[in-house]
C-alpha cells in the first residue's frame, strides 16, 4: 500500500543557533533526515514529502533532496506565512508561520496516501516507524477518517541542556483521549523528578513513564481537510495574534473530543534523541555511531 512520509523541516531551530535540519550527525555525514527516511523506506514508506520554506528551497534540495534520488519518490511542499485558507491574511508585523499544524496544512496537495507525518529534526528509531506503517497498512482498506500516535515516555525523550515542549497523553481503551502541549518539560536537578513549568509558573510532576507526544502521527489523507476547518476557526479566533501557533497535537485534541476522531495510541520504549540545543549535538553524534557499528544501520544509509 502506498505510504506517504511527511517531514516537517520549516524551522530554523532558534534554540539550536542554526538550520539543524542540514547539519550532519551520521558517521558518514547522515542528517537525521537521513534515518527517518531510511527507516520509512524499510517499514513500506514509497514517498517522502518535504514541507521547508522557499528561502532555503535550492540548498535543501542540493544537500538533502538529491541524496534520495533512485530510492524513494521525493517532493516538496512549502510552508509560508501568508498560505492561509479562506480570506485570511497575517497581521503586517507577523514574521513566523503558524506552526506545526499549519506546516501539516502545507502538504495538502502533495499526499494523496496514507501519511506518517513527524519531526526532520527527530530520530524515532526503526521500531516507531514499524508500528505506525503496520497500523496504516491494517487501518487504511476500511477508508475514512483515522489516525495513530506513537508515544514515547518522558524519560526518553529529555535533553540535558534545557527544557523541551512535549505533548502529554492520556489514553483510555488503547486510544489518545486527550493531548497537551506543554513547552518546559526538564528533569530537576536536585530532586531527579521530570517537571513541567507551566505558564502561570506553577509546577507540575510527571513520572518517568508518563507518555508523551513526539510529533509522530499516523493519519489518512482526509486529515487535510479537517485540518484546514480547524485552521480556519483557529484563525478566527488568534489570528491577529503575532505569535499564535497551530499545534498538530492541539488539532487532534480537537477531533477527538469532538467526536470526529478516535486516534489509536502507539507506545514505544525506544529513546529519542536529537538536537533541540547546540550542546546536545555531541550525545547524538556519538548514539548514531553506536548504532551503526552495532549493526542496526549500514556505513552509508544511502550510497
Amino acid at each position: 500500500m502506498d505510504k506517504t512520509l511527511v517531514l516537517l523541516a520549516a524551522g530554523m531551530g532558534s534554540r539550536y543557533g542554526g538550520l539543524k535540519q542540514l547539519d550532519t550527525l551520521g558517521p558518514n555525514g547522515e542528517t537525521l533526515m537521513d534515518y527517518s527516511v531510511y527507516d520509512a523506506m524499510r517499514a513500506g514508506f514509497n514517498k517522502v514529502v518535504f514541507i521547508i520554506r522557499r528561502d532555503i528551497e535550492d540548498e535543501f534540495k542540493r544537500v538533502i533532496g538529491s541524496r534520495y534520488a533512485g530510492y524513494i519518490d521525493v517532493d516538496y511542499a512549502f510552508q509560508a506565512l501568508d498560505d492561509l485558507p479562506g480570506n485570511f491574511v497575517p497581521p503586517a508585523d507577523r514574521v513566523k508561520p503558524w506552526g506545526t499544524a499549519h506546516a501539516l496544512y502545507a502538504a495538502r496537495h502533495a499526499v494523496k496516501s496514507p501519511l506518517a507525518v513527524l519531526n526532520a529534526d527527530d530520530f524515532y528509531g526503526r521500531d516507531t516507524f514499524a508500528k505506525i506503517a503496520a497500523y496504516l497498512d491494517e487501518r487504511a482498506p476500511a477508508g475514512g477518517l483515522y489516525g495513530a500516535m506513537c508515544g514515547f515516555k518522558v524519560a526518553n525523550t529529555l535533553s540535558e541542556n534545557g527544557t523541551v515542549s512535549r505533548g502529554i497523553c492520556q489514553v483510555s481503551d488503547g486510544n489518545l483521549s486527550s493531548v497537551v502541549e506543554h513547552t518546559k518539560i526538564s528533569r530537576n536537578a536536585q530532586s531527579g523528578e521530570v517537571e513541567s513549568l507551566l505558564e502561570d509558573d506553577s509546577i507540575v510532576k510527571l513520572s518517568d513513564d508518563t507518555l508523551v507526544s513526539m510529533n509522530f502521527w499516523g493519519f489518512s489523507p482526509e486529515i487535510f481537510a479537517e485540518i484546514e476547518v480547524l485552521f480556519t476557526e483557529f484563525l478566527s479566533r488568534r489570528g491577529t495574534e503575532l505569535k499564535s501557533e497551530f499545534y498538530i497535537p492541539s488539532a487532534a485534541d480537537e477531533l477527538i473530543h469532538s467526536g470526529k476522531m478516535q486516534i489509536k495510541m502507539l507506545t514505544t520504549n525506544a529513546s529519542w534523541f536529537g538536537v533541540t540545543y547546540r550542546e546536545d549535538r555531541n550525545k547524538t553524534v556519538a548514539a548514531l555511531a553506536e548504532l551503526t557499528s552495532s549493526g542496526e544501520y549500514p556505513e552509508k544509509l544511502f550510497a
